[in-house]
């Protein structure tokens, strides 16, 4: 049986971790050993932070919706049980977008959802 050299391969290997890992500081993007652990934790990070950007952006929505909805002097909760008594399929992404970009137009939600919710306190009394 002939003799195998595997030399091509190990370093089409190599240089494929070594270029994942540039930018990595020190013997991260030098050496083989340390820049595949640097590249596997990376790749970790990126798997685990991509679900955590929804997350994170829901959050950020939500801090702008409630900012902006506490100047129409109603509470997040308010305007998002308002909304959904008044049947306005919305989601928050675009709310928040409203809020920093068209305050009327997130305005007329407001008054949505206030009308909705008067209207259910109205039924309930009566």
């Amino acid at each position: 049986m002939p003799r195998v050299k595997r030399g091509v391969t190990s370093h089409k290997k190599h240089k494929k971790v070594l270029h994942r890992t540039e930018g990595h500081w020190g013997a991260r993007h030098r050496l083989i050993k340390t820049a595949r652990e640097s590249m596997m934790k990376a790749l970790a990070y990126s798997y685990r932070d991509r679900r955590n950007k929804k997350r994170d952006f829901r959050r950020l929505w939500i801090t702008r919706i409630n900012a902006a909805s506490r100047l129409y002097g109603m509470p997040y909760r308010d305007l998002i049980h308002g909304l959904s008594l008044a049947g306005v399929k919305v989601d928050r992404k675009i709310m928040a977008d409203l809020a920093v970009t068209d305050l009327k137009a997130f305005g007329a939600l407001v008054a949505a959802a206030r009308a909705a919710l008067d209207k259910q306190t109205a039924a309930v009394k009566a």
